[in-house]
């Protein structure tokens, strides 16, 4: 059984990302754990005022909170159940990425799975600052759903590697249950910044093919052309259905998601992001 975090402040983008979760686990047995959290510091004087005299406004957002998670479980029982789905809801009064920890930690969570929460363009969408913070510091997988998107059978799937990663079988379970899943092709994109082969990039490749034997796989390379551009266009011309990589180093996370001061290049995500941790 997996279970599966989603993290809701009951927008539409959040909400379009539980549907996607609805759809990629279908036939799964799993348990969702549909998180909402509240910041003490967003009420003010309004909240004050509209308390019920003998309730504090910490209990009237909790309860608040717990209605719509009901009403939202129950919702989401009723839509699915020809599926091996359970339902629980979490309110928590707190720091988003330090709830998202807490839930991770105490649910034995092996994915969350989020909406972009940025803003959009019309076929982009720019990583909003609760999704980045989730990257960085949560220790556990993050699927993040652009707004909008609907979900696809995912026939192409993308592993995306930075020049300076080196091949580890540990954190690539989210990948392979997907591809396996799905019986997708994998498309593996080496990001480089010049054409020289080293004898570690031979010898990962060399791991790669044995690892993914049993998976339809190519490998494909892009050379100095800055990553978050490279796999923009890679996404455009193969039709890829999901992007999968390992991010391991701030300075990456910087680079990509802001650009670098050279490129000023962000990277905004056409299909569904999975973030793998190692």
């Amino acid at each position: 059984m997996k279970n599966i975090l989603l993290p809701t402040d009951f927008s539409e983008n959040s909400r379009n990302a539980i549907n996607y979760a609805m759809r990629f686990f279908e036939n799964e047995l799993c348990t969702f754990y549909i998180l909402n959290v509240q910041k003490a510091s967003l009420y003010m004087t309004d909240d004050l005022m509209a308390a019920p005299m003998n309730t504090s406004v910490h209990q009237s957002v909790i309860n608040t909170s717990k209605e719509k998670l009901n009403e939202l479980t129950k919702y989401l029982q009723k839509e699915t159940t020809n599926q091996k789905y359970s339902f629980k809801g979490i309110t928590d009064y707190d720091v988003f990425t330090d709830a998202i920890k807490q839930a991770v930690k105490s649910k034995k969570i092996d994915l969350v799975i989020m909406g972009s929460n940025g803003a959009t363009g019309a076929r982009e969408v720019v990583f909003g600052s609760n999704t980045l913070n989730v990257i960085r510091k949560v220790d556990c997988p993050v699927l993040v759903i652009p707004q909008g998107y609907v979900f696809e059978n995912l026939k192409t799937v993308l592993y995306t590697i930075d020049d300076n990663d080196h091949f580890n079988t540990e954190g690539m379970d989210p990948l392979v249950d997907t591809v396996t899943k799905y019986k997708s092709s994998l498309r593996i994109l080496k990001i480089k910044e010049d054409d020289t082969v080293t004898i570690a990039e031979f010898d990962d490749k060399k791991q790669l093919k044995d690892f993914f034997k049993n998976i339809n796989h190519t490998f494909h390379s892009i050379t100095n052309v800055p990553s978050a551009l490279a796999i923009d266009s890679f996404v455009q011309i193969m039709n890829i259905d999901m992007n999968a990589m390992f991010i391991q180093k701030e300075t990456f996370i910087e680079r990509f998601f802001y650009g670098s001061e050279t490129s000023k290049i962000s990277y905004r995500t056409r299909v569904p992001l999975l973030i793998m941790k190692n």
